[in-house]
C-alpha cells in the first residue's frame, strides 16, 4: 500500500530540498521549533533528566517526553529478548548511534560497563553529563572507532544503519565486527518490508528487486536520510566477518539482525 497523497507529497519536497542542498537546514529549522511545542522540566518519571525537546526529537521524531520515555523502554526490553545471556556480567557493551541515551538510560540498574558512541557531539555532551553510568565519547561519520579490537561482548546499534549511504553502512558493519569480542553478540536494525507503506512507487520498485533503497542521502548521519535494507541485499554487502544468528523482520519496528563473528 502507497503512503498517503500528504505523506507523498512531504516526501517529494523534501527530496526537491535535498537536491537543492535545503534540506538539512529546514529540518533543523523544524526541530527548533518542537523545543518551542515541547517544552518541559528537568526530571522524569524514570528518575533520570530528560533531554531537551529539540534532541528528543532529533533521536526520536518526536519531543512528547512519555513516547521518548515509553519507546526507548520498549527496545531495551526488546534488545534483551534478543540477547538473552549476551548481557549476563561480566562484560562490556556499546550502544552505537546512543543520541541522548533514549535507550541507554534503561541500562542504568545492568552489570555491564556501559559504553555509548555517537556523530552529534550535543547528543554526545549531554549524555555525558546527565547519564553517568554511560561512559560517551563522540565518533566521526566514518570509522574507526577509538576502541581497540574484540573490546565489546555485546554491540547494538539501533535504527543506526537506516540513517547511512551504503559505503557507510559497509564500512561501520566492519568496524563494529572489529570490535566485537570472539563469543559476543552485535545487534543491528535496518528497514525491511514492513516499511513499504513509506516508500514511493520508484523505490519499492528498486527494493522488490532487491536494492538498497537511499533518500536524501545528503544527510546521512541524520534522521532526514532513510534507508531501506532487501534482507538479501544485507546478506550480500552488510555481513563480512559475521555470521547470521538470528533475523526477525518488523520486530522493535524494524528488522533485527542478531549476528556474531564468523571462527
Amino acid at each position: 500500500m502507497p503512503p498517503p497523497r500528504s505523506r507523498r507529497l512531504l516526501i517529494e519536497l523534501v527530496r526537491l530540498l535535498d537536491r537543492a542542498g535545503l534540506a538539512g537546514p529546514a529540518f533543523r529549522t523544524y526541530e527548533r521549533l518542537q523545543a518551542v511545542v515541547w517544552r518541559s522540566g528537568v526530571a522524569t518519571v524514570d528518575g533520570l533528566p530528560l533531554p531537551p525537546a529539540d534532541l528528543r526529537y532529533m533521536v526520536a521524531g518526536t519531543a512528547d517526553p512519555d513516547s521518548f520515555i515509553a519507546s526507548g523502554r520498549a527496545h531495551a526490553e526488546r534488545i534483551r529478548a534478543h540477547l538473552g545471556e549476551a548481557l549476563e556480567p561480566p562484560g562490556r557493551m556499546l550502544d552505537f548511534g546512543v543520541g541522548c541515551g533514549r535507550i541507554a538510560r534503561h541500562w542504568r540498574d545492568l552489570a555491564l560497563e556501559i559504553h555509548g558512541s555517537d556523530y552529534n557531539p550535543r547528543l554526545v555532551a549531554w549524555v555525558q553529563e546527565h547519564l553517568p553510568f554511560v561512559r560517551a565519547r563522540r565518533n566521526e561519520l566514518a570509522p574507526p572507532l577509538g576502541y581497540p579490537s574484540d573490546h565489546f561482548d555485546v554491540v547494538y546499534a539501533f535504527s543506526v544503519l537506516t540513517h547511512l549511504s551504503a559505503d557507510l553502512q559497509v564500512a561501520w558493519m566492519r568496524e563494529l565486527a572489529r570490535l566485537l569480542a570472539p563469543e559476543g553478540r552485535l545487534l543491528v536494525t535496518t528497514h525491511g518490508a514492513g516499511m513499504l507503506e513509506h516508500m514511493l512507487a520508484d523505490e519499492r520498485e528498486r527494493f522488490a528487486a532487491g536494492e538498497l533503497v537511499v533518500r536524501n542521502v545528503r544527510a546521512r548521519g541524520s534522521n532526514l536520510c532513510a534507508a531501506y535494507h532487501p534482507p538479501d541485499w544485507v546478506r550480500a554487502h552488510l555481513l563480512d566477518g559475521l555470521a547470521e544468528v538470528m533475523w526477525t523482520p518488523g520486530d522493535l519496528s524494524q528488522d533485527v539482525w542478531v549476528l556474531r563473528r564468523k571462527p
